[in-house]
């Protein structure tokens, strides 16, 4: 039965993986990415990797996506322009396909991630939690590379918050320069001596 809906499940990602780089329309594209992340959740729900599976689906299904289908919808991009060199890349296109495909036939033959290369996982028991394995793991055996990773992402995080925030010359109105202002800053009184306007005959 498990492996039954392993490949039912491995079909349903190859078609929504299929159809992300073929359709031509982004937001089906973006929907058909969602299909190919709950398929991928479902996989490693059954090699008993709930913690990844929750985390797929929260994170990219949750917060990226949506986040991509409401730039995409807001952009309202015109496709006509993006599709007319398509068919003359085709052939290259097609042949970089190959190329990777066969790359990765190679890579991930059986030679070097068959069944028989890994041993089968033992059976845990009902109380068993891979999330607080990878807990342990995470704040133990690898806890520098986790931290230096934080660092990394702080400064990424930081970065972009600087780059967002630089000031850049405007006429934009300071409502807080407008409230701040004296009577004195605005209007200056100068007293100059009268003159007498002289007749002319």
């Amino acid at each position: 039965m498990e492996k039954t809906l392993f490949y039912i499940f491995a079909a349903i990602l190859l078609f929504a993986a299929t159809m992300v780089v073929t359709v031509r329309n982004p937001v089906r594209a973006a929907l058909f990415l969602v299909l190919a992340f709950f398929t991928s959740a479902a996989i490693w729900l059954l090699l008993e990797a709930e913690f990844l599976a929750i985390v797929l689906v929260l994170v990219y299904i949750g917060a990226v996506m949506v986040l991509f289908l409401f730039v995409v919808m807001m952009l309202d991009m015109n496709l006509a322009p993006l599709q007319e060199g398509f068919a003359r890349y085709l052939p290259v296109g097609f042949l970089v396909a190959v190329l990777i495909a066969i790359e990765m036939i190679i890579v991930l033959g059986s030679k070097n991630f068959g069944l028989d290369q890994f041993t089968a996982p033992a059976s845990r028991g009902a109380d068993y939690s891979n999330t607080k394995e990878l807990g342990n793991l995470l704040y133990t055996v690898y806890v520098y590379p986790f931290e230096l990773a934080s660092v990394i992402l702080l400064v990424a995080i930081v970065a972009a918050i600087a780059l967002a925030l630089r000031r850049r010359p405007s006429k934009a109105q300071d409502p807080a320069q407008q409230v701040r202002v004296r009577p004195q800053d605005r209007v200056r009184l100068v007293k100059m001596a009268a003159e007498k306007s002289q007749k002319t005959n």
